[in-house]
């Protein structure tokens, strides 16, 4: 990707252009402090437990037939994140970069596939999953103060905009009001699961049926696109992992740690829903966190747990604009033809033209969410084809650098090579075959911007 820098890079003129366009960048620095484990696996749970796991308990048991098949479903969403994370682990501690999946798609399959990645960040993935957020926040917000039939949208139109405003300007959450804010979220799941262990079994009964029908598949995988939505994130370790203060290596333990801590969670909640409301009422919910306070502490309970969850939903809105408009400005950077989204600002501090954009895209997706089916649904239909296309890349990369790069050195290997990362591919294989199957038309949209790009990629190549 940095072809048309570096040949622009041999002329002064050029060079002298760069550099009047870059006005106010800062050189990159090493961080001064590198991490230790338990930050990284406190991290990553922070970065995966968001609101998501108020919202997709929901979808998932609308899609399964029984409360056993729903707690099966959630627990084989940490079994498929355990082995992705052994297959992460391997590539982290074999070729450690802060670049990431991007450096193993590269090293692995040339510079044109790893444009197609950044590329998909910036107009699906990371865009998807603002207005996704952005949804969660909405649809508890509509909950607690409704103000018509599009409040959903309303609310997540507006948060998107403000926080894209706040980030424009150049004022950022403090390291003190992020842990407060994290701090808030799980003191909310912490409530959930003291209040619902607290009930006693026989004061809202809710029996497993002896005999329960199967699934159908294809609901199935529905169902296991949002279990392991629920579970997205644990991935950003590729990018921390050359930072760990004890080396590379350990970013085996912090990837299990924070799995296995993950999937206890997870189960937990669930059993508490499954408790106090039961499938049917999980299923119809789209805020089972509400219900379930409405319940157990009437409306003093449903709004403290609202504003919980939504304050949950901002805080992780907040970062994936903060990192979404940064990956704009480096692909900015590295090709001319979209050097707009590399300039920076100085006297801000940020890349307002990529905020900008970056902004204007999720709104316009939320408005397309609020126009098909439910908007969280519909997002998650837009960034799941592309997200699992390049998650089975990443098991294929693997495999790949194991016969490109037999001599390098690995640190750690994939135990029971290679059926643990044939796993993996057939599992992200099979749900992005259901993304493109079983969604509705967001999942051909996020499937158009991604040929787009390839599109925008060769016309680049040629020039």
């Amino acid at each position: 990707m940095h072809t048309t820098l570096e040949r622009r890079g041999n002329s002064a003129a050029a060079g002298r252009k760069i550099d009047r366009g870059r006005k106010g960048i800062e050189p990159s620095r090493t961080p001064g402090a590198p991490l230790r484990t338990i930050d990284a696996v406190a991290l990553i749970i922070g970065i995966v437990v968001g609101a998501g796991i108020f919202r997709t308990p929901s979808v998932v048991a609308a899609n399964v037939s029984g409360e056993f098949w729903l707690l099966c479903l959630w627990g084989f969403g940490g079994i498929v994140s355990l082995t992705g994370a052994l297959c992460y682990a391997e590539l982290c501690t074999a070729f450690p970069s802060r670049g990431g999946e991007y450096y193993f798609l590269k090293t692995a399959f040339g510079r044109g596939f790893s444009f197609l990645y950044a590329w998909s960040r910036i107009t699906v993935i990371q865009t998807g999953s603002i207005a996704m957020l952005a949804y969660i926040a909405g649809d508890y917000m509509a909950r607690l103060f409704p103000i018509g039939d599009f409040s959903a949208a309303i609310y997540a139109t507006a948060v998107v905009v403000i926080l894209t405003l706040v980030n424009v300007s150049g004022i950022h959450l403090g390291t003190a009001l992020q842990k407060l804010l994290t701090a808030l979220q799980f003191t909310g799941i912490a409530i959930i699961i003291s209040v619902g262990l607290s009930l006693p079994s026989a004061s809202l009964p809710i029996s497993i049926p002896a005999a329960e029908s199967t699934p159908e598949f294809s609901s199935i995988g529905l169902a296991l696109l949002f279990v392991l939505l629920s579970f997205g994130g644990w991935n950003e370790a590729a990018n921390i992992s050359s930072e760990l203060k004890s080396g590379s290596k350990s970013i085996v333990k912090v990837l299990v740690s924070a799995i296995l801590f993950i999937t206890l969670l997870y189960l937990m909640i669930n059993m508490v829903f499954l408790k106090v409301l039961g499938l049917k009422v999980m299923a119809a919910s789209d805020a089972v966190g509400v219900e379930m306070m409405k319940v157990t502490l009437g409306d003093k309970g449903v709004i403290l747990i609202g504003m919980l969850v939504t304050l949950s939903a901002l805080t992780s809105l907040n970062t994936t604009i903060f990192t979404g408009s940064r990956s704009s400005y480096a692909l900015g950077r590295d090709y001319n033809q979209l050097a707009f989204l590399g300039e920076w600002s100085g006297k801000r501090s940020a890349p307002v033209n990529a905020l900008y954009l970056q902004g204007t895209v999720a709104v316009l997706l939320i408005l397309f969410g609020a126009f098909t089916r439910s908007g969280f649904e519909a997002m998650v239909d837009f960034t799941a084809p592309v997200f699992w296309f390049f998650f089975m890349s990443i098991g294929l990369a693997l495999i790949v650098l194991r016969h490109k790069r037999p001599d390098n050195s690995r640190p750690f290997s994939v135990p029971l090579y290679p059926v643990t990362p044939l796993l993996f591919i057939i599992v992200c294989g099979y749900l992005f075959y259901s993304s493109l199957s079983y969604t509705g038309n967001g999942a051909l949209l996020g499937v158009a911007l991604l040929l787009a790009g390839l599109l925008f990629y060769l016309t680049c190549s040629r020039k």
